[in-house]
């Protein structure tokens, strides 16, 4: 344990800014799985729905630098590109 006060504090904010990363992370891959998940279930739209949505907190995770941008861009092509292969399926 540190001795020095502002070594301490950077414990304390070391600390909670890790918890409040893990929620983000959370949140987005929360996201991921449920978009999945409606694509397996065959509710497309649904999962249309769920798509625009885990859009917004994967960029969001990007923007807080929680992710890197060129992998949240390649997350959202891959659940993008599942939704569409989904559809097509479904249309043959």
């Amino acid at each position: 344990m540190p001795n020095i006060k502002s070594a301490k504090k950077r414990v304390l904010v070391n600390n909670k800014k890790a918890e409040q990363n893990k929620a983000i992370r959370s949140e987005f891959r929360t996201a991921i799985k449920k978009v999945d998940a409606l694509i397996k279930e065959g509710n497309l739209e649904e999962a249309k729905v769920a798509l625009s949505a885990a859009f917004s907190v994967i960029d969001g995770a990007a923007s807080k630098n929680i992710i890197h941008k060129s992998n949240a861009d390649n997350k959202k092509s891959r659940l993008a590109k599942r939704l569409a292969n989904a559809e097509k399926a479904k249309a043959e």
